[in-house]
């Protein structure tokens, strides 16, 4: 029985080594290839002025707001009941439309969030398609951002792959 049991345990050793196959993995820096690429640093600063534009525009609306009140305080002693709150509702109006414009522009699903979706979106699936043709190429199983891994202490840099991925999208 014992015997048997060295046998089953070589040849289950055996088969597994055999069926084992070595991981290749390397290694880039999303960071690095974005910031050599034109395309990105144009979209950024394209989606940075539209940023400050809109921003402007909030500050210019919330500033309309803080006149308006500031008047309402020191006009508020001379208006009738009817007029301050016809005077509050319009200070309050005034500040919704800021917090709605806010939205608009800046939310969730606003339209810088929408422009960079359209800007970067096809940036970074370039960068991905050429990633998965060299790792194709190479026969690299796995390819990590060294910048996203805030746990990767050391990496040979014959393992980094990133001016290879700028190759390849023609930047380099």
């Amino acid at each position: 029985m014992k015997k048997i049991s060295i046998l089953l345990f070589a040849a289950l050793l055996i088969c597994g080594t055999v069926y084992a196959k070595d991981q290749s993995i390397a290694y880039i820096d999303m960071q690095y290839i974005l910031k050599n690429l034109a395309q990105y640093e144009q979209a950024n600063e394209q989606l940075t002025m539209l940023s400050k534009r809109w921003q402007k525009e909030i500050d210019a609306m919330q500033q309309e707001a803080r006149v308006m009140a500031t008047n309402y305080q020191t006009e508020q002693i001379f208006l009738s009941e009817t007029m301050r709150a016809q005077r509050e509702d319009e200070i309050v109006k005034k500040e919704q439309e800021v917090l709605e414009l806010k939205r608009k522009y800046f939310g969730q699903d606003g339209e810088l969030y929408k422009k960079r979706e359209a800007l970067i979106k096809p940036i970074q699936d370039e960068i991905y398609n050429a990633i998965q043709d060299l790792a194709s190429e190479k026969r690299i199983d796995i390819v990590k951002d060294r910048s996203a891994d805030p746990a990767l202490i050391y990496m040979s840099s014959k393992l980094d792959i990133s001016d290879q991925v700028l190759m390849k999208l023609g930047a380099k």
